[in-house]
């Protein structure tokens, strides 16, 4: 078990490395979090870094490929942080990121707050709780040069590989009326190759990867909370970049978004 001294040294090395743009194999053994719990003891250090408050959250590995890739059995949750939100047509640079793509993804906003409960929040109560539906574009990274090796819990102290969000205008239809395992998506590089998808790839719907993250993050002491924003899993395999491209993600009645790379 780690100390509360031990816990903020791995926060503090992460984030001087996403601060920084570099990366490490893996966390020192001594700071290594032993299970979910630590590890998000020590993802959540990350809040004291940001000038605002918490806008959301992610999932990571809501597929069979990202959890083969991970070589791990279950999806994680990461923070989304303030400042790494941003608007449709964003000019965002890639700086030396390793991963280097992009996800297409669902994104929901809270309308009230999920409060940790013992009893699990069933999909009726979650899908009641958002209030819009957005389209949008993850750009993931890592600090570690390992990350297919680390296993679960560093990537959850990693905040699950976050990095930029973008967000685009939230869905004008009444999209509780969609099938959004059957939403049909892409995302194009512009002149380029194009990649499709759709809601299924997101642990089968995306509603059931927001009513994994209420859970998992009740689980943990956490509240999902009203006016945030969470990236549901990208909708894609993740789509291979680089600096100089235009992308779009489209996802169908949803709307569509897009980014410029630099």
């Amino acid at each position: 078990m780690l100390t509360e001294s031990q816990r903020q040294q791995a926060s503090d090395l992460l984030w001087d490395c996403w601060a920084h743009g570099r990366r490490i194999e893996q966390l020192p053994q001594e700071l290594r979090p032993s299970d979910r719990a630590e590890a998000y003891a020590i993802q959540a250090r990350l809040e004291a870094h940001s000038f605002a408050p918490l806008a959301g959250w992610k999932i990571g590995a809501t597929g069979p490929g990202g959890q083969q890739l991970l070589n791990i059995d279950a999806p994680l949750a990461g923070r989304l942080l303030a400042e790494r939100v941003h608007r449709d047509g964003a000019v965002i640079s890639l700086g030396n990121s390793l991963m280097s793509v992009i996800e297409v993804e669902v994104a929901f906003r809270m309308r009230k707050s999920l409060p940790p409960r013992t009893a699990p929040y069933s999909q009726e109560e979650v899908i009641d709780a958002v209030g819009a539906v957005y389209p949008a574009i993850e750009l993931p990274d890592t600090r570690y040069d390992n990350f297919k090796q680390v296993g679960a819990a560093q990537l959850i102290a990693d905040n699950t590989c976050a990095d930029q969000f973008v967000l685009g205008a939230p869905a004008s239809i009444d999209w509780r009326s969609l099938d959004l395992a059957a939403l049909r998506t892409f995302g194009r590089i512009s002149g380029g190759e194009q990649r499709d998808g759709s809601g299924a790839q997101v642990l089968g719907d995306p509603r059931i990867a927001l009513t994994w993250l209420a859970n998992e993050l009740s689980q943990h002491g956490l509240t999902l909370a009203e006016g945030q924003i969470v990236a549901s899993g990208s909708t894609i395999v993740p789509l291979p970049v680089r600096a100089g491209q235009r992308i779009l993600a489209d996802l169908g009645p949803l709307g569509t978004v897009t980014i410029e790379l630099t």
